[in-house]
């Protein structure tokens, strides 16, 4: 998405030698660089990590050029390429600012856009939001000072993150069969082989994230799992997986596999948000 940018400040360039051309045979005067001569755009086109990243890449945006060219049109068209054009101040904040205000209107949400990443990975749909968010804090991030080196927002806030991120995620796989069994024994009343498979995804990790993470407590893992649900699962997953996995932690707590605390039901008894969830199904 920081490439995107990139190339369709390369584009506004080529275009821009076109005009130039043009203006000097014909003698009119020439027009305004200052789109081009973006300094947060210059800056992005060389920092190191990105163009380190993009090496690795085994497609770019120059497949998409028809996109890119459309997107330039669109900036072009805009109030905010508009005001910029016309703003009395120029420098880096106001350069990096307008940046930062194109992609929150022309490239964050953008049908054509959305339907080209989803064609590369289906998963984009969910990873798209976040995505967002780190490109939008990476460009507030950048300093003219720090030139090509500035660090671009890393994946992780630290190892610490990393590694736990790891260490669940190879829980959740490794033992997937014992997790299932925890969940079947809960489950006496239904049938375990006709729960949405989602569901069973969901609480195998959040059981893996209570027997690795001793830390953290019963009811944030659980709270966090049901939250997840509402936006991944079925409009009464929320509530199931609920009920579901604080079963299985007081089964687990009361046999001796799980040694956590666990609160009083009572206390942190699911209250389904009906709005919320009915609001999500429809």
């Amino acid at each position: 998405m920081l490439a995107l940018m990139v190339a369709v400040n390369k584009e506004a360039s080529r275009r821009m030698e076109v005009m130039v051309q043009r203006a000097k045979r014909e003698g009119t005067p020439e027009p305004s660089q200052r789109f081009v001569l973006n300094r947060f755009a210059i800056q992005l086109a060389e920092n190191k990590q990105l163009n380190d990243f993009v090496s690795t890449q085994k497609s770019g945006w120059d497949e998409n050029a028809a996109f890119v060219a459309s997107l330039l049109e669109k900036i072009e068209q805009s109030e905010v390429y508009q005001d910029y054009m016309n703003n009395p101040e120029d420098n880096y904040d106001v350069d990096r600012e307008f940046w930062r205000k194109i992609y929150r209107t022309l490239i964050q949400d953008n049908d054509e856009l959305d339907a080209i990443l989803e064609d590369q990975s289906l998963y984009w749909n969910d990873d798209k939001t976040i995505v967002d968010t780190f490109v939008l804090k990476t460009i507030k991030r950048f300093d003219e000072a720090n030139g090509p080196k500035q660090d671009l927002l890393p994946e992780w806030d630290s190892e610490e993150e990393k590694d736990f991120a790891r260490k669940v995620f190879r829980a959740a796989i490794m033992n997937a069969d014992e997790y299932q069994r925890y969940m079947s024994e809960a489950s006496r009343n239904w049938d375990f082989s006709r729960l949405a498979y989602m569901d069973i995804i969901l609480m195998q990790i959040a059981i893996a994230e209570m027997m690795t993470l001793p830390n953290v407590p019963i009811s944030v893992t659980i709270n966090e799992y049901v939250e997840i649900a509402k936006f991944y699962s079925t409009p009464k997953s929320a509530g199931y997986i609920n009920g579901m996995l604080d079963g299985i932690a007081r089964n687990l707590v009361e046999s001796g596999r799980l040694a956590k605390f666990i609160e009083p039901k009572k206390e942190r008894e699911y209250k389904p948000k009906k709005q919320i969830i009915t609001k999500k199904h429809d």
